[in-house]
């Protein structure tokens, strides 16, 4: 119930609120205080203060105006919530203009080496000349163009789902499951790899950079999922052989550090192999992290699995339909669209953790601002590379997000 007088308590808590906001913003970028006639405290405070007395003047459990109620239901349902929210814009508030100023205000981005980067800012001269190494690695520069062609092939063919007619549709899963990774897998091999069709070999150690980071999260994301679909399966499988060998699968993965499976690969796993057989360093990372992140995969799985009621499968073998049949048409589709968010996470979890490859000698992005940051001519300007990571990174994720996000928008069915 809206009480008589809301009228005039939203124009005053409102104009309480801007009063803050305004007294924030003119502190925090021009140095101009109205309040500095009070005590210390008391200015400081001051602002906090008169948007939190805006907030509960404004705070109603339905005004009628859309915008007014999502603010009160989202982030003004409380006091100690207003107080939060204040706190956090207040502190964004404060944050810009020093960030501006090192970022981009201060910022040195012309010249090709250290004597360019003169000012109190950001040196960006230090990533526009390490750029190259950060996305390719120490792959010879004049072959570059073998590094983009591959990733161009493998993102057409990986398109070409949205071209399939009515016909060929029914073939897709096919296509990403088997056909795909193995033609993907030939193009990044024999196109980056070298040494067929006249092409100069150039050996994994030198791959690196943001493109290796691709590669890696690339083949263990398409090899991770199937699997695990197989091990949460096979965890709720009838026959005990199965279930006890997909658990032990499972918790013994889980139970042990990345860091370890990936030295394990490297050191460990080469001395139980034959004399005369070789396997490369890249290979058995791939295959480390691939069955380190199946066994999340498959938990995540399994619990869309059991989500679903008992009366799906027993519609489902009503119609006569077999174990298998059964789960590839009726079971799984509906159990993998309620476990999207949590695919979705296991996936950015897994292309997060591909910095740890750095410590088996192959230097991923992570892995060159590491090698980066310790040469002498560039010491100091460790910051500028990891800022550019991070938002690498958040870039890649955020594109990964919003497309579980489609997905989930594409498949909701009303339950």
């Amino acid at each position: 119930m809206i009480s008589k007088n809301f009228t005039t308590n939203l124009y005053l808590g409102s104009f309480l609120i801007l009063i803050s906001l305004i007294d924030v913003t003119l502190n925090s970028f021009f140095k101009l205080n109205f309040t500095n006639f009070l005590p210390g405290s008391i200015s400081f405070f001051l602002p906090l203060i008169l948007g939190t007395i805006g907030l509960y003047l404004i705070r109603s459990d339905y005004t009628g105006l859309k915008q007014l109620d999502i603010l009160n239901k989202n982030v003004n349902t409380s006091n100690f919530n207003a107080v939060l929210t204040l706190l956090i814009i207040f502190l964004i508030i404060k944050a810009i203009p020093p960030s501006m100023s090192w970022m981009i205000l201060d910022a040195n981005i012309s010249g090709d080496s250290r004597e360019a980067c003169t000012g109190t800012g950001a040196c960006w001269t230090y990533i526009k000349v390490w750029f190259k190494r950060f996305m390719y690695g120490m792959y010879p520069n004049e072959l570059h163009w073998r590094i983009n062609a591959a990733f161009i092939l493998v993102i057409v063919l990986g398109m070409a789902g949205l071209l399939a007619t009515e016909k060929l549709k029914k073939y897709l899963a096919l296509y990403y499951v088997i056909i795909y990774p193995i033609i993907a897998f030939l193009i990044i091999y024999y196109l980056i790899s070298g040494g067929a069709f006249g092409l100069e070999w150039v050996e994994t150690g030198a791959w690196g950079g943001l493109s290796l980071t691709f590669i890696v999260s690339f083949f263990c994301l398409i090899f991770c999922f199937p699997l695990g679909m197989i091990f949460a399966l096979g965890r709720r499988s009838s026959l005990p052989t199965v279930r006890y060998i997909s658990i032990g699968y499972i918790e013994f993965w889980r139970g042990v550090p990345l860091i370890t499976v990936l030295f394990m690969s490297s050191v460990m796993f080469p001395m139980f192999l034959p004399e005369d057989f070789f396997m490369d360093k890249l290979v058995r990372v791939i295959i480390a992290i691939t069955l380190f992140e199946a066994a999340y995969c498959a938990e995540v799985i399994r619990g869309g699995l059991q989500a679903l009621p008992r009366g799906q499968y027993d519609a489902a073998k009503s119609l006569g339909m077999g174990y298998w049949k059964m789960h590839i048409f009726v079971i799984l589709p509906q159990a993998l669209k309620l476990v999207i968010p949590g695919i979705a996470n296991t996936f950015l979890a897994l292309v997060k953790d591909t910095p740890l490859i750095f410590v088996v000698g192959l230097a991923e992005i992570a892995g060159m601002l590491a090698l980066a940051k310790t040469n002498p001519e560039w010491l100091g300007f460790a910051m500028e590379g990891y800022i550019f990571a991070s938002i690498i990174f958040w870039i890649i994720c955020y594109a990964m997000s919003k497309y579980s996000y489609n997905l989930e928008a594409k498949y909701k069915t009303e339950r």
